[in-house]
């Protein structure tokens, strides 16, 4: 159970982040809250290294803290994939789509989708947007969290879930973008340095690398350093799945999602919304370090009998003792760590959970607004539109507290957000990637794809989970975003044949003529340039896979 001065320092971290996001929301400077531009958009006022840390941030959760220290202790540095992956992704955002976001000056993406094909596709996209925030971003944040917060302090999961859920819809509600993004950058530092205790922690408990190395010999388990795994694999990662299917998800997920998008449509201008990008694709080379790297750990000290799980144990009714992996991180602090730093890890762990729930509700608030709500009374006034904004965010957390009770039967909760995603993402990465590079892709392809694409998905989806055992079932689910994929652009392009695009004087600047097109953009002079920041972000992943191939 966690000590008296940790439960104070996690209540006075909770009170500070809530009094600073009231602060800067609620302010009267000039430039306080006074239009919808301010309120969602943070009046377009963004730097590079705010809209970095608030990418992470929003990003990073709880949920990503908890579940990858478990699936480091289950497969090693496998899932570290997915964190890794995201800087080639940012690099696509920097390069190819934050240019047309900035110069079309849109609000939102499916405001872009309208310009770039038609008002159906807006509408399609910002109702999947706003479902998945709040199944994706909120609920499965919130499902972590209050596992946590039960394990450590003893609290009714549901209690502890609706406080932090009406603490930070307080000052996000009150605030907008401009709350959200300043928290943001506070929580990314605190939860960065609270991954960085317990790894550093674990690794003396350890005795470093080489004692690790040895106990996973001696278990024949060296393989979990590994990040490239052969094809056919059971863990259903092989390296084709990865480099196949990931683009898919990364795509749809930091290009095309309003939720982290949002960070960079709210900078000054168009070179520091790609300095952002890419100095959080820079940051993202830390979780497999300081999120999964602390799960392998907790393995070889599990192993040598220096980290006891018993509490994690349970016997079933043949009498087979299997372990629950999902309480790692728990187990971790609560035995690692001297009092005082518990309550730090905790704090770091609430960054994670207010941070992802903030960005998810702000991103509600301004699709309910502008995608849906003005879309049919276009003559609303901006006062208006903010307080639809944060009706919608109010709604949104209560269905998201509602859906907690299905998401938890999850066994992991961190494939269960991807396998959510693998099925939700292929029409919409289709409709933008064909929307960028192809003229070709008509507004009516483009439709019928993102209605046939969602339909496919959600039918795989629901035949998988009510029986596995059957040859959908057993695709693994990153390959099955790329099967979804390929049906899509077959689909669009099929269509766009059958539908031949018409272009408006709009929609013909929003696709790159050539694919050298994205790169004649200045930029900034110096290392401070896009193109050389993209280049040395590319060469170190690529590093980094050789040594971790």
């Amino acid at each position: 159970m966690v000590s008296t001065p940790d439960i104070i320092i996690t209540i006075a971290y909770i009170l500070f982040i809530v009094t600073i996001g009231l602060w800067t929301g609620s302010r009267k400077k000039k430039d306080a809250v006074t239009s919808s531009g301010d309120y969602f958009l943070a009046g377009k006022t963004l730097r590079w290294p705010m809209i970095g840390l608030a990418l992470f941030a929003t990003n990073i959760s709880c949920l990503h803290l908890v579940s990858l220290a478990q699936s480091g202790f289950d497969t090693g540095l496998l899932n570290g994939n997915f964190e890794w992956m995201a800087a080639f992704t940012l690099v696509l955002l920097a390069l190819l789509f934050i240019p047309f976001y900035i110069r079309s000056g849109i609000s939102t993406l499916p405001d872009f989708l309208e310009k770039r094909y038609n008002k159906a596709c807006r509408d399609w996209l910002a109702f999947i947007s706003i479902i998945s925030a709040i199944i994706i971003h909120i609920a499965f944040s919130f499902l972590a969290g209050g596992i946590v917060l039960e394990t450590l302090f003893g609290i009714n999961m549901y209690t502890s879930i609706i406080a932090i859920a009406a603490l930070t819809g307080l000052y996000t509600i009150v605030g907008g973008l401009r709350a959200v993004v300043v928290t943001e950058s506070i929580q990314s530092i605190v939860l960065i340095i609270g991954a960085i205790i317990i790894t550093y922690f674990a690794w003396n408990k350890m005795g470093g690398w080489e004692n690790m190395t040895t106990v996973l010999s001696e278990n024949n388990a060296l393989d979990k350093l590994s990040m490239m795994r052969p094809v056919g694999d059971a863990s259903g990662m092989s390296w084709m799945a990865v480099f196949f299917g990931y683009p898919v998800l990364g795509i749809w997920y930091w290009c095309a999602d309003q939720t982290i998008v949002q960070r960079a449509l709210g900078a000054k201008d168009e070179n520091h919304a790609k300095a952002g990008a890419l100095f959080c694709g820079f940051i993202k080379i830390l979780p497999v370090f300081i999120f999964v790297m602390p799960g392998l750990f907790a393995y070889a000290l599990y192993h040598s009998n220096a980290l006891d799980l018993s509490s994690l144990q349970h016997t079933g009714a043949n009498g087979e003792t299997t372990l629950n992996t999902k309480g790692i991180y728990t187990v971790m602090i609560t035995q690692l760590l001297p009092k005082g730093l518990v309550g730090i890890l905790v704090a770091a762990l609430l960054s994670g959970l207010m941070s992802q729930i903030a960005g998810a509700l702000n991103s509600i608030a301004t699709l309910s607004s502008y995608d849906l709500y003005k879309r049919f009374k276009p003559e609303t006034t901006d006062k208006k539109l903010i307080s639809v904004g944060r009706w919608s965010a109010g709604v949104a957390l209560l269905l998201s507290i509602g859906l907690l009770p299905l998401l938890n039967q999850y066994q992991s909760l961190f494939e269960g957000i991807n396998d959510v995603i693998a099925h939700i993402a292929p029409p919409i990465t289709c409709v933008f990637l064909l929307g960028i590079f192809w003229g070709g892709a008509s507004a009516k392809a483009a439709q019928y794809t993102l209605w046939l694409g969602s339909l496919l998905g959600a039918a795989v989806y629901a035949i998988n989970k009510l029986n596995a055992d059957t040859t959908l079932g057993r695709i693994p689910f990153m390959l099955m975003a790329f099967y979804l994929f390929c049906a899509c652009v077959l689909m669009q392009v099929v269509f766009s044949y059958i539908y031949p695009m018409k272009h408006t004087q709009q929609s013909e600047k929003l696709y790159w003529k050539s694919i050298r097109e994205p790169l004649q953009a200045k930029g900034w002079s110096g290392m401070a340039n896009y193109k050389i920041l993209s280049l040395l972000l590319i060469v170190v992943m690529a590093i980094l896979y050789w040594i971790f191939r």
